[in-house]
């Protein structure tokens, strides 16, 4: 049985959840900097590291079921789904999520049921058109999760995250390392910009039962 929580301590982790659901409660997406402890983000940038460097990552597909094919010129990143056990790190991460997952619950009364998330790994010049993350035959992907690994990043390396509000100005998201980006995964059109580096996140979605 899970009971430990390392999320930030309380109160400073109960006060930065509140935040984020405001947010998304009131603007449909939110940003948050600092969000991981920085030994976490770490920990987690080796892994995926490691993780494509061993071949273990596979270029990801768009579409599902029978219309699931491999576009690059859609999608250019690779992925690695997490599962529970992978490693400390990744166990470690998945609680925080769950932490999420519960204050979202309460707090908006979302029925989320379940977390998924994958690492995903943009090497220089990989990108990912504009898209929404809900299915058009599945309406179970609720809340979307980005989670950047990526420290030390330079604004002019590129590798934004762009979000296109509905009736708004389009926002662009730097991949800092340790920064959350939450949006409703049915309203918010995005998009991964090009960069010049390697490009290192976690994306994962809350999930109500379909």
């Amino acid at each position: 049985m899970l009971t430990e929580s390392f999320a930030v301590p309380a109160p400073a982790g109960d006060a930065l959840r509140q935040l984020t659901i405001d947010c998304l409660s009131e603007h449909g997406w939110s940003q948050q900097n600092f969000f991981l402890p920085h030994d976490l983000t770490l920990a987690l940038a080796a892994e995926c590291r490691a993780l494509n460097g061993g071949g273990a990552m596979a270029l990801a597909a768009v579409g599902r079921g029978a219309a699931q094919a491999l576009r690059p010129e859609i999608r250019s990143d690779r992925i690695l789904w997490l599962n529970a056990g992978q490693s400390a790190a990744c166990d470690r991460y998945l609680l925080i999520m769950n932490d999420l997952r519960l204050a979202l619950n309460r707090a908006l009364f979302l029925g989320l049921d379940e977390y998924e998330s994958h690492f995903a790994f943009y090497a220089p010049g990989a990108s990912y058109l504009r898209h929404l993350d809900r299915f058009r035959d599945d309406d179970s992907r609720t809340v979307s999760v980005v989670i950047y690994l990526n420290p030390d990043w330079l604004t002019e390396q590129g590798g934004a995250l762009r979000l296109h509000p509905d009736g708004a100005a389009a926002s662009d998201i730097a991949p800092e390392g340790s920064r959350l980006v939450l949006f409703l995964s049915a309203d918010m059109a995005h998009e991964v910009l090009p960069a010049t580096r390697d490009r290192l996140s976690l994306a994962g979605w809350f999930r109500r039962r379909a």
